[in-house]
């Protein structure tokens, strides 16, 4: 994936903007819906014993791991993504590791930052949502101003020699009709998750309640609804789950960094 940062100055400034205010601490909560029409990026750190793996990992699951960019061993700018991006400090909420038990959800990541740290950029589902809005349909935790649902599943990730664990589902409810045509729509987006991976029966897929998501809020669902699931980014926190490396760092689920890259520029067709 090489993404183009040649975009509108007006979008590039939003970007930006919103970036500011998240390294000041002026804003916390999570990211969807913020700059309309800029792509925003998971987030794995891994040392950088780690990195080979895991980038073959993200080979090997283009659904759930789509990458954006990787940065060299302790650079935490990512030119390709964004002029002046911090990865420290400009994501509002971080997720720290160790030994795969989350140790602290911090907001900046200055105090624990280290020079052999490899940075993953991974394509979030929240690009081609602003698609489905564009195409009339809802998108339900953005009209309640929540984050997505998501879910770990019983769908097995294609593992490396150390890598392996369940994939994680991003789900939004939708009326048969949108269903469909989301479908179309998020076809054309493979470098943030591009169609989904299943929909209706949530049992079917390992998921027992879609009222308790293992990470974002729960969303109702209508009865001529059904819930339909896109690959996510969060998956590979389900990997440092399983597979318990000494020290990693992820985005905190929801809060991601906004980047100058178009939504638009990620559309194959």
């Amino acid at each position: 994936m090489n993404p183009s940062t040649d975009v509108s100055p007006t979008l590039a400034a939003e970007a930006e903007r919103c970036r500011r205010q998240i390294r000041l601490g002026q804003y916390a909560g999570p990211t969807a819906g913020l700059a309309a029409g800029c792509v925003q990026a998971n987030l794995m750190i891994l040392p950088a014993s780690w990195a080979d793996e895991f980038l073959l990992f993200c080979q090997r699951n283009p659904k759930p791991c789509p990458l954006l960019a990787v940065t060299e061993p302790g650079r935490y700018n990512v030119p390709a993504l964004g002029r002046d991006i911090d990865i420290r400090n400009d994501l509002p909420k971080y997720r720290v590791w160790r030994d795969g038990q989350l140790a602290s959800e911090p907001t900046s990541l200055d105090d624990v930052w280290q020079d052999d740290l490899v940075s993953f950029l991974i394509g979030c589902s929240f690009s081609f949502e602003e698609a489905l809005l564009a195409n009339g349909i809802d998108v339900r935790h953005i009209r309640l101003g929540t984050n997505v649902p998501m879910y770990r599943t019983n769908i097995p990730t294609a593992a490396t020699t150390r890598l392996n664990g369940p994939m994680v589902v991003s789900m939004r409810p939708m009326k048969a009709k949108d269903a469909i045509r989301a479908i179309q729509i998020t076809s054309r987006f493979p470098a943030v998750h591009g169609a989904p991976v299943h929909l209706g029966d949530p049992a079917l897929i390992g998921i027992a309640r879609l009222d308790q998501p293992d990470y974002g809020d729960p969303v109702d669902i209508q009865p001529d609804e059904i819930p339909v699931f896109w690959a996510c980014g969060v998956t590979p926190q389900s990997i440092i789950s399983t597979v318990k490396p000494r020290f990693s760092i992820t985005h905190a689920p929801g809060h991601m960094l906004i980047t100058d890259v178009s939504n638009a520029s990620l559309a194959s067709f």
